[in-house]
């Protein structure tokens, strides 16, 4: 290690606010879905992040989650800001089809991920 190396700014401890199977909402647009993984910050593509409009653009030294993902016309996948989301409070399942392969009962807001996907 160089005194150079030393130097290099690490990026502060990001906190997750949500856990996988967790039902969240978008605070701006009109979604919702439940978590199935958790990165600690951003890690998608520069192409991606540059698509998003400067004004609404996240910090990327937050965690950003994968949703299984549903709106009033169809299921996605989706890739989120913490500052983003919300508690969902509508106590409603998310209609994706893929949900069965990744979490078995859904009670009290939340999903229990299948074992088999658990480490």
């Amino acid at each position: 290690m160089t005194p150079a190396d030393s130097n290099v700014a690490m990026p502060p401890v990001a906190h997750a606010r949500f856990t996988i199977g967790d039902v969240v909402r978008h605070r701006v647009f009109d979604f919702r879905g439940v978590i199935f993984d958790v990165d600690p910050i951003f890690a998608n593509s520069e192409e991606w992040y540059e698509a998003i409009p400067e004004d609404i653009r996240p910090r990327k030294d937050q965690p950003f989650y994968h949703l299984l993902a549903e709106n009033m016309e169809s299921s996605y996948v989706a890739y989120v800001s913490q500052q983003n989301l919300i508690p969902d409070e509508s106590d409603e399942p998310i209609d994706h089809p893929a949900i069965a392969g990744l979490f078995t009962d859904y009670a009290d807001g939340r999903y229990t991920l299948r074992r088999e996907h658990r480490h």
